[in-house]
């Protein structure tokens, strides 16, 4: 648990205020018994209702105390585990904007869900357990077996022979718990897994009829959390009860050998009394001791979830000076494989040059590394091999926040949040006037955000599915504009616009009056071949670049996309 050092730091004092209560508790719970052996001993075998009286309200008054101390403990425990729990929470988060696109790739969605939510409950659960109860169980046990021993030391041989067992089972419980209960947050993950992407795909499942395959889906997840379930219990189910058979025995063994000692005048009624509660506290602060360890297993399970998770690399350097640049492009000999893939490279030995203010159209078949220059350019990974220079400088040396503050993206699949739509706009700028919004989503053609009931304040669901994907792209694209960077990306951002929709666009952005590199990645020729120069790639290849006058006589690749996309609508 080095991992939560600083929020022990953080919370020390109330922490230590908290065990503090729990060992004095625990102290005057230990005493109860020794209080009532000498109420016995001295008081009524002796026939002294003065010492009766005495020994009785001494009782009361220590357990009044535990009392306190339990209540102050349980306050304390709350709130620090609380406020810690919120604290990781945040770290977590914090950690994972901060991904890498490589950390992304590593751990899904739905697992970091359930490492936020269920696996930090875990560690909340068990911070507040030992603030309230698992350090009490082993102090409660221990001083029993010391004032047991120091009542008769015959008897309490039995209490260690007892004892000597139950931590045999409790090792036991814990060497065959943790790997049960590691695989069992693995299949919750599962369960989650198989829930997001039906709600994702809602729409698409509805489309095709496949709910069958949705519900196999989840049944086998279910089934198999269930088992995994089932799995990581049944050591506990098992143990448990055996802990409490043998300490009945034990206890067994110590009233028939204290009557023993009785009748031959070498053990009190008292003693014999106390020692029959003590035996009974320790069964209590075993069987809490075997849920500790149980409860440790399965946070530990947690904490090493949650470590993985910090353990991710982080984006290379986020932070420091925010330069201004220009949209000056050059790759140079760029190849780039994505981690953990298959190894091929998915661009190879490109090298192109964009002037500040040009447009650039990035065009080839599918799966030939056209968002993958995107996603470079961006810095979501860097290359291995060559240089990406932007404004004369080489990317790696900039800071993230300089990299990304002078790049505007409107992706392919445009990625609409909850809220309004002048909100998802602003994301472009948040300083934008309204005039500065209107604008940009009249560049973009979104002029059907003002015919809405309740224009630019109109609210979207989780991610924008009360609108269409027409809409969608233009208050993307819209976006995008308005956050007037020196580069503005657009992954196939027409899509789903049609043909005069699309014109009007690349019109606006063409504008003489916005000194704007725009780098459009497509698969039309149609929307190429408009741009100051075209990228044509195959295979992760730079087969061709120049104007579509030049490409047409010059490369094969790009004559056959217009000849497929713009003379066959000719002659049809």
């Amino acid at each position: 648990m080095n991992l939560y050092s600083k929020y022990f730091e953080k919370y020390k004092l109330p922490f230590l205020v908290a065990v503090f209560c729990v060992a004095l508790e625990a102290i005057c719970d230990l005493l109860g018994p020794t209080l009532m052996s000498n109420i016995i001993n001295t008081g009524i075998n002796q026939g002294s209702l003065s010492k009766v009286y005495y020994w009785g309200m001494l009782m009361l008054i220590v357990t009044v105390l535990g009392a306190c101390f339990a209540i102050t403990r349980s306050i304390l425990a709350s709130k620090v585990s609380q406020r810690m729990g919120a604290d990781l929470r945040y770290d977590l988060f914090e950690k994972i904007v901060y991904f890498s696109e490589l950390s992304t790739d590593k751990i899904e969605s739905a697992s970091l869900i359930t490492r936020m939510t269920n696996d930090t409950s875990q560690i909340i659960q068990f911070v507040n357990g030992i603030m309230r109860i698992f350090l009490k169980a082993p102090i409660t046990c221990i001083g029993s077996i010391i004032l047991a021993s120091m009542l008769n030391f015959k008897l309490s041989l039995i209490i260690y022979g007892t004892v000597a067992v139950v931590a045999i089972l409790i090792i036991v419980s814990m060497r065959l718990s943790y790997p049960r209960f590691y695989k069992l947050q693995k299949a919750m993950d599962n369960v989650n897994s198989v829930v997001q992407e039906y709600l994702i795909g809602v729409r698409l499942v509805k489309a095709f009829g496949t709910y069958d395959n949705e519900t196999d889906k989840f049944e086998n997840a279910n089934t198999d959390l269930m088992q995994k379930g089932i799995s990581s219990q049944i050591v506990i189910t098992l143990v448990s009860p055996l802990i409490t058979l043998v300490v009945g025995i034990g206890t067994v063994i110590v009233i028939y050998i204290g009557s023993r000692l009785f009748t031959l005048n070498l053990a009190k009624t008292g003693d014999i009394t106390a020692f029959t509660i003590y035996m009974a506290q320790i069964l209590t602060s075993l069987i809490m001791i075997t849920n500790i360890f149980n409860t440790f297993v399965r946070t530990k399970a947690s904490a090493a979830r949650i470590k993985e998770v910090f353990d991710c690399d982080g984006e290379f350097t986020r932070s420091g000076e925010i330069k201004e640049l220009n949209g000056d492009i050059d790759f140079k000999n760029v190849t780039f494989a994505y981690p953990n893939g298959s190894g091929v490279p998915a661009i190879k030995d490109l090298s192109f040059s964009v002037k500040d203010g040009q447009s650039l159209a990035i065009i080839g078949p599918t799966g030939s590394g056209k968002s993958t220059i995107a996603w470079l350019l961006l810095r979501f990974y860097d290359v291995k091999s060559g240089q990406i220079l932007v404004n004369g400088c080489d990317i790696k040396e900039l800071t993230i926040d300089s990299v990304r503050n002078n790049i505007a993206i409107v992706p392919q699949k445009p990625m609409l949040f909850s809220g309004s739509i002048g909100e998802n706009i602003r994301w472009g700028n948040k300083e934008a006037t309204d005039e500065m919004l209107h604008q940009a989503a009249d560049m973009a053609q979104a002029g059907f955000i003002e015919n809405m009931q309740g224009g630019y304040e109109s609210l979207l669901g989780s991610s924008g599915v009360n609108v269409s994907g027409g809409q969608k792209q233009r208050i993307s694209l819209a976006r995008g504009i308005l956050k007037n960077s020196s580069i503005l990306i657009l992954d196939d951002a027409t899509s789903a616009l049609d043909a005069l929709t699309e014109a009007k666009v690349r019109e606006n952005l063409s504008s003489k009056t916005r000194n704007q590199t725009v780098i459009t990645i497509t698969q039309r020729c149609g929307t190429a071949m408009f741009a100051d120069r075209i990228l044509v790639m195959d295979n992760g290849v730079k087969v061709g670049y120049g104007t579509h006058n030049q490409l047409m006589e010059h490369c094969e690749v790009y004559r056959d996309i217009y000849k497929a996309q713009i003379e066959s609508v000719k002659e049809v």
